[in-house]
């Protein structure tokens, strides 16, 4: 093996990073550095790994947080970009975390890579370099979505062989949309006024976080055509949205939202074939439809999110969740703690919220008119 270096890179080579970050498998548009221009509001910095030629065969980018008394935490979402069982690689990475951790008084530095939790050899491997890791976390109690449901090893293959894997509802779903003339569109900013209406309704109805127009109009302008805002229309009404990402060979459905009218006319089955298609168009190897709930029991009230994702019969995954490497352990017990309160009233406010919806449903009664499913079964949102 050769010897490997890191360096702190500066912004205006960057670009380096980029078409690294952009080419490998371990990838993600969290990783990007157009992601700093959706995440304004933390400082950042670029880590780079390179071989005895020069090139760079690993790197991370790390989002910076400041925190009172003037300390701060490292964040590489979806990161490090690396060979995770490169003892070599994941060494010159943590060296180069050590310096920004002194530069930005930082007291903990966190990583949520995406390995899957059977996967023991990478988790053992981040363990023996020193971090450390809470397993089996539930979905509020981790940054991102630790399931997620994929499309997996599509690369190579046409519209016709991906369509015939999907379930036989999921196929006729989207031949009902296309019968009824839904119009799936892709849109730019002009967009952006219907999708933010779609939010508002979904957050409203499923106690989901909402997001600013202007948080979506920085995520196009940041990530250019790498990034689409898709809307389904039925007669001139917007009943469905998306924004997309495709970015690593991978393509990933990051923001739904969807109206309760005219359900009936199956929008979202109708926008997600159209999305799986951009993933195929560029020659990508998964599809990624993010998060699921961690419980997938029929009982679950979020399970109708599952039951939609699961008639594209693809697969899912359950991640390990976050790695941190921890430079002072007293400020990080008292974050934690400060968290876990956090999280537990949001989870208080999450569960009264369904127990409200349940009590409605069981009231009202609602049901489609086609196939007697709930709107949360219908289309998972």
């Amino acid at each position: 093996m050769g010897q490997l270096s890191h360096e702190i890179l500066s912004l205006q080579n960057a670009g380096e990073y980029e078409a690294f970050a952009k080419s490998h498998r371990y990838g993600s548009f969290m990783q990007s550095v157009n992601w700093t221009k959706v995440k304004e509001n933390w400082g950042h910095e670029i880590i780079v790994v390179r071989d005895s030629s020069g090139a760079v065969c690993a790197g991370t980018l790390v989002l910076i947080k400041k925190l009172p008394l003037g300390y701060t935490m490292l964040y590489s979402p979806r990161g490090p970009v690396c060979d995770y069982l490169n003892k070599g690689q994941m060494e010159e990475i943590l060296f180069g975390i050590k310096e920004l951790a002194k530069k930005h008084k930082a007291f903990f530095y966190k990583c949520d890579p995406m390995v899957e939790e059977t996967d023991r050899s990478v988790i053992d491997m981040f363990r023996a370099l020193g971090y450390q890791i809470k397993e089996g976390c539930s979905e509020s109690e981790t940054v991102q979505r630790r399931f997620n449901y994929i499309l997996p090893d599509i690369q190579g293959k046409t519209p016709d062989e991906v369509i015939a894997s999907f379930s036989q509802k999921t196929r006729y779903n989207i031949r009902v949309a296309k019968r009824h003339q839904v119009e799936c569109r892709i849109c730019g900013k002009e967009g952006l006024d219907d999708f933010v209406m779609l939010s508002r309704i979904t957050a409203e109805r499923d106690n989901f976080t909402d997001r600013s127009k202007e948080y979506y109009a920085k995520m196009l302008d940041a990530f250019g055509e790498d990034m689409r805002l898709y809307l389904c229309y039925y007669e001139g009404t917007p009943l469905s949205g998306a924004m997309c990402c495709r970015y690593a060979g991978k393509t990933n459905y990051i923001f739904g939202a969807s109206d309760s009218k005219y359900r009936n006319v199956m929008p979202n089955y109708l926008m997600q074939w159209e999305m799986i298609n951009w993933a195929l168009e560029g020659n990508c190897y998964i599809y990624d439809f993010l998060g699921i709930p961690v419980n997938c029991d029929p009982g679950s009230p979020m399970y109708g999110v599952y039951r939609f994702k699961k008639g594209f019969n693809g697969r899912a995954v359950g991640y390990a969740g976050e790695f941190d490497y921890i430079f002072r352990p007293s400020m990080h017990r008292l974050f934690t703690t400060a968290q876990e309160v956090r999280r537990r009233y949001y989870d208080f406010r999450r569960k009264l919220h369904q127990k409200r919806e349940e009590s409605r449903s069981t009231a009202n009664s609602p049901t489609d008119k086609e196939n007697g499913k709930s709107q949360q079964e219908q289309e998972g949102k």
